[in-house]
């Protein structure tokens, strides 16, 4: 894409192969930009980025080798190596012939930093290889690729202008201590497709896209300082370490956000307004804004999980006796306006509860029920019987769908 423009209506992009030949414009109602930490995209776009910004300048080196007799058979996954002049992490290949290390800061026996990777040569790259295995110096190292890149951490001031939204690390930088980058992202545009996909069929409103910047970005913020605050105690504590954030539990930060939108109805919810953004995924509360809880279940004789409802449109799970929840749903989604299925977890109801728990983890009486968004997020949450539940169906349905 070598070009972009915006209006009220769309996005008109200038593509041009790779291969040579004429450029052709492509319009399209909105543009995701997921280009990457140096995103082009948000750099035209003039969007800021806030946070601590660049504090080393690191380098990958990748590199052949055999591992076997290193590793042996310990299951490695990330291996810090902290030595006097040399702060860097491993990652192998499960084959053990394989590997890359990255190089937070290193310095030569004369004290030369080397962290700009300009005097990292091949065959300082394999002795820096070697120093971090505790190999001897006749060991056999095979360099393959040098990738000199910043450490940084900073996310975006805006993740949508108009039609453009911004996801992965053209949103937000972090540093690979936790491992965050990845599913973060992954996280952005789990959050983002539905919206769009409901937009786009007519079933919710353009409002619903606001959601997303509201959404996601606390939850990067977070997440991104996270990242930090493990940079500075596992690598490198002489950074400022004043004000770091305290470590949070691995899981809540992958599984456990709490979201805060109008894509989120907790009007009646006792923990509404006590700004948490994070819970422990294996303690869930079934509340309005969470990732809904895994439970195992059984239709028939096959068996699955709560996580396996959500995709297709929302979801409503009531109680053992939910039938009049059921019923409203079922009148809802025969109008075709809404993606609505319904299951209530009973002894006789399509899906079964065998461990019989469900009810009591997600905080909903016999008599109540569970909405999942498309994304698996519990959007609203009715903890017992109302007198006209088709209206209070309807009613939250239209406000999690921003329609008029």
């Amino acid at each position: 894409m070598s070009s972009f423009e915006q209006d009220d209506a769309g996005v008109v992009a200038v593509l041009r192969s790779r291969d040579g030949g004429a450029p052709r414009k492509v319009r399209a109602r909105y543009l995701i930009a997921a280009d990457g930490a140096h995103s082009v995209v948000r750099e035209r776009l003039s969007i800021g980025m806030a946070g601590r910004g660049s504090f080393a300048s690191c380098a990958t080196i990748y590199f052949k080798a055999d591992l076997r007799a290193l590793i042996g058979d310990r299951n490695l996954s990330v291996v810090y190596v902290n030595q006097a002049g040399l702060l860097a992490f491993f990652r192998f290949a499960i084959t053990q012939d394989a590997g890359f290390l990255a190089v937070f800061k290193a310095s030569d026996e004369d004290g030369r930093d080397l962290r700009d990777a300009k005097g990292l040569t091949p065959e300082r790259c394999a002795a820096l290889v070697r120093a971090a295995l505790g190999a001897p110096a006749d060991f056999y190292i095979q360099i393959g690729d040098v990738q000199p890149w910043s450490a940084t951490a900073a996310t975006a001031a805006v993740f949508r202008q108009t039609r453009v939204f911004l996801a992965g690390d053209a949103a937000h930088l972090m540093p690979p201590t936790g491992g965050f980058g990845g599913n973060t992202g992954i996280a952005d545009v789990h959050n983002l497709a539905w919206k769009l996909g409901l937009v786009l069929d007519g079933a919710a409103g353009p409002a619903l896209l606001d959601t997303y910047d509201l959404e996601r970005r606390p939850q990067c913020n977070l997440i991104v300082e996270q990242a930090y605050a493990r940079y500075v105690k596992r690598v490198d504590p002489s950074l400022p370490s004043n004000d770091l954030a305290p470590l949070l539990d691995d899981a809540s930060i992958e599984l456990g956000s709490v979201y805060a939108s109008g894509a989120v109805l907790d009007d009646d919810d006792p923990t509404r307004g006590d700004g948490a953004m994070l819970e422990d995924p294996r303690q869930p509360s079934g509340r309005p804004g969470a990732r809904v809880p895994h439970f195992r279940l059984r239709r028939g004789a096959v068996d699955l999980s709560t996580l396996d409802l959500a995709g297709q449109g929302f979801v409503l799970l009531t109680g053992t006796s939910g039938q009049a929840w059921m019923q409203a749903a079922d009148a809802l989604a025969a109008t075709g306006k809404i993606p609505l299925r319904a299951h209530r977890i009973a002894p006789d109801g399509d899906l079964a509860d065998p461990g019989g728990r469900f009810e009591s983890a997600v905080g909903i009486g016999a008599r109540g029920a569970l909405l999942l968004r498309p994304d698996g997020v519990i959007g609203w949450r009715a903890r017992d019987a109302e007198a006209d539940p088709r209206a209070r169906l309807h009613e939250v349905m239209r406000r999690l769908t921003a329609r008029a």
